[in-house]
């Protein structure tokens, strides 16, 4: 109940001596006779109504349920009162929305699409598309992202109105501003308007010819741990920080975006959330683990990667699977403690915890980044998340303090636009065009100036110790070992599934070559072009799931084009 305010009848001003007085009080549109209590050591006025208190207390409990819960909207499952909705939906607000998400639409007037006209699309993720559009009305150029969802499935609703709550709630520069909603009655269609961002940091690093300075590397750093202080200060977790979802406009100010996975949290009060969150390569351990209770250092971890990857020029734990990401951090910031282990009740500790422990070798591996961000580096990838500290502490460590300074973003080159788009369509280009000059090459070398004699096909018992099957027999026993944490090889054995990040930098995660040892990673900015895309978001049911079978004829002709060759997958 809200503060009680009392004045006399016969003044304004409180008399100073120890005397009772009758006030009217106002309370629920009822006049009370509420006897004041004015004593001289103190300077509160005691208000003593706890008979009215009662009384309100009884009349609000006879009310229905669903009425009392009506009466008082929750901001964080934005249940408006019914009023409220009703004036939405005569705005113009289809009524799912506003039933799901009435809050964050107060104040809002929905646009219509007939109002934009779409030029190109510039993004896509799991749950949107992303459009460059201009505003009919202003011509100003915008930013569409439609959203994806069934508006028949509540969850469905509630998952996509989260990211309007949370986007209602953000205001910061360095955070993406959602500037209005574009909806139809006779479709289920939305769209969110924000600001055009000529770039992302993806696809600026991938673009050719761009190598980042120091001062520019803080420049962006230090934008980004003031978009997460933010955040982390209005109790939101983004949850998929990555290159891609940093928007860069062409003064250089960094826009954190894509908030379609962030949630609310209260560091006092938890409650249990998905592990299935954050792009793989910039996934946490303790998420790796199955981790349901965390904070903000999922968001501190993405980004000690981004500071990492912008000084090294390339992806530092592009991992194919959960497993072997789990087995890249280990590698690089070393086995968690056994104190973490006990401590910790991850669901998955007993299953992906390692043999043997694994050496903490960040400083080795990057010792030829500038000294002063080796420990924010590693602060921010410590394995235990309690000691990543925070947004804040980072933004005061010696990486900022230092010179060379951070720049200004006015002062940050103009580029050209770039997106992590344009550089997957390069790099789809390229793999194009070398897959084609190998095709063009194995057509020269079947040219035969004559016919060479038919070779006799070996027997099936011969066959059997052909290297392909020594190889898939190899593959099975690897495949059925006890539990994961036996295909964890030992710190001197585990070459096998390193990734050769000192080779080109443009390369595809499903196509990765698995026998060079990591041994070999040079993280030196070489000439070649960087990497070009932050990774995909892995799904557990297609890993290790059973390949489809070919028909009969389609064997025949296979086995006819290899002429008995098989490969083992």
């Amino acid at each position: 109940m809200g503060c009680v305010l009392g004045r006399e009848v016969s003044s304004g001003i409180v008399s100073e001596s120890k005397e009772v007085k009758d006030l009217r009080v106002e309370s629920r549109r009822k006049l009370e006779s509420v006897p004041v209590k004015k004593t001289d050591t103190s300077s509160v006025v005691e208000i003593q109504n706890e008979d009215t208190q009662k009384e309100e207390k009884a009349e609000e409990d006879r009310k229905p349920r669903g009425e009392r819960r009506r009466s008082r909207p929750n901001p964080r499952l934005s249940n408006p009162p019914k009023h409220l909705r009703g004036e939405q939906v005569a705005a113009g607000w289809p009524p799912w929305l506003s039933a799901v998400c009435g809050e964050a639409l107060s104040g809002w007037i929905p646009r219509r699409a007939d109002t934009f006209e779409k030029i190109d699309k510039i993004g896509s993720g799991t749950y949107s598309n992303v459009y460059k559009a201009r505003d009919v009305l202003t011509g100003k150029i915008v930013a569409l992202k439609k959203v994806r969802f069934d508006n028949l499935e509540p969850e469905s609703v509630k998952f996509m109105a989260r990211e309007i709550l949370i986007l209602r709630r953000l205001d910061h520069l360095n955070v993406v501003k959602l500037e209005g909603l574009v909806t139809s009655r006779m479709s289920c269609s939305l769209y969110l308007v924000f600001e055009y961002m000529e770039h992302d940091l993806a696809g600026l690093a991938a673009s050719p010819g761009v190598k980042f300075t120091e001062p520019q590397v803080k420049c962006y750093m230090h934008q980004l741990l003031s978009g997460l202080e933010h955040c982390h200060n209005r109790g939101v977790l983004h949850r998929d920080i990555k290159g891609s979802n940093l928007l860069i406009d062409n003064e250089g100010i960094l826009r954190i975006a894509d908030f379609g996975l962030a949630s609310f949290f209260d560091p006092n009060h938890k409650h249990p959330m998905t592990s299935r969150v954050v792009t793989l390569w910039y996934r946490p351990p303790e998420l790796l683990l199955g981790a349901t209770d965390y904070g903000v250092g999922v968001d501190l971890w993405s980004a000690g990667c981004i500071l990492a990857e912008l000084l090294a020029g390339k992806p530092i734990m592009p991992g194919r699977t959960e497993v072997e990401q789990l087995h890249k951090i280990y590698k690089l910031c070393g086995s968690p403690s056994d104190e973490y282990w006990k401590k910790s009740k991850l669901p998955n500790a007993t299953l992906f915890r390692p043999r043997e422990p694994y050496k903490r070798c960040i400083r080795e591996t990057f010792r030829d980044f500038p000294p002063s961000s080796l420990p924010l580096i590693e602060t921010l990838l410590a394995i235990d998340p309690a000691e990543r500290q925070t947004a804040t502490a980072a933004l005061r460590s010696e990486f900022f303090t230092t010179e060379p300074y951070a720049c200004e973003p006015s002062s940050l080159p103009k580029y050209p636009p770039s997106k992590e788009m344009d550089a997957k369509r390069r790099d789809d280009e390229a793999r194009r065009q070398r897959a084609a000059a190998k095709a063009q090459g194995e057509n020269v070398k079947k040219t035969r100036t004559r016919d060479r004699a038919v070779r006799a096909m070996p027997a099936p018992e011969s066959n059997a110790e052909l290297q392909s099957n020594i190889d898939r027999r190899r593959l099975i026993t690897y495949a059925n070992a006890k539990s994961k944490s036996e295909k964890f090889p030992p710190p001197h054995q585990d070459g096998t599934l390193g990734y050769p990040l000192g080779s080109s930098q443009h390369f595809d995660p499903a196509v990765i070559p698995p026998d060079i040892p990591y041994s070999s990673t040079s993280f030196t900015c070489s000439k070649e072009p960087v990497q070009t895309w932050s990774g995909p978001l892995v799904d557990s049911a297609g890993v290790n799931a059973p390949r489809r079978k070919k028909n009969a004829a389609g064997d025949r002709t296979g086995n006819a084009r290899f002429k008995g060759k098989r490969s083992v997958a």
